[in-house]
C-alpha cells in the first residue's frame, strides 16, 4: 500500500488541514528569517526585507486566495498550504510593528511615516495586483 494512501487512512481529517498549515507556516517563516536576516542591515531606518517579505506576500496571497475563489482552481487543502500556512507564516505584522516602535523610539518620524505609509500603500496594490493575476490565468 503506498505511502500516501496509509497517512490518508490514519491522519484525522482536520489534523491533515492542521498539518498543512504547520508545514506551509514552517517554510514561510523559515523564508522570512533568511530574507530579513540579509536585506534589513542594508538601509539604515528602513526594514528592506521585512519591507519586501510583506509586499511579497501580499501579492501571493492575492494570487492565491484569487485562484481559490475562481471555479476551484485551488483546492482547499492547497489554499490552507499556501495561504494560511506559507503566506502567514512568510508575512508578519508583529516585526512590522515592533520596527515601527524602534522607529518612533529613536525619534525617527519622517522615516517612521514613510514606512508605514508605504507598506500599507504597496501592499493593498501588491494584492490587487495578484487578484488581476489570478483572473488573467
Amino acid at each position: 500500500m503506498p505511502a500516501k494512501i496509509v497517512l490518508a487512512h490514519f491522519i484525522p481529517l482536520g489534523m491533515r488541514q492542521l498539518l498543512l498549515v504547520f508545514l506551509g507556516g514552517g517554510f514561510g517563516s523559515i523564508l522570512r528569517y533568511v530574507i530579513s536576516k540579509n536585506l534589513n542591515p542594508y538601509l539604515q531606518h528602513f526594514f528592506l526585507g521585512t519591507f519586501l517579505v510583506n509586499i511579497a506576500g501580499c501579492l501571493l496571497i492575492g494570487i492565491i486566495l484569487g485562484l481559490s475563489f475562481k471555479s476551484s482552481y485551488l483546492s482547499e487543502n492547497q489554499t490552507l498550504l499556501l495561504g494560511t500556512g506559507f503566506c502567514g507564516g512568510f508575512t508578519t505584522f508583529s516585526t512590522f510593528a515592533f520596527e515601527e516602535h524602534s522607529l518612533l523610539s529613536e525619534g525617527q518620524l519622517f522615516n517612521f511615516s514613510m514606512y508605514t505609509i508605504s507598506s500599507i500603500v504597496v501592499g493593498i496594490i501588491a494584492i490587487a495586483i495578484g487578484l488581476w493575476i489570478s483572473r488573467m490565468v
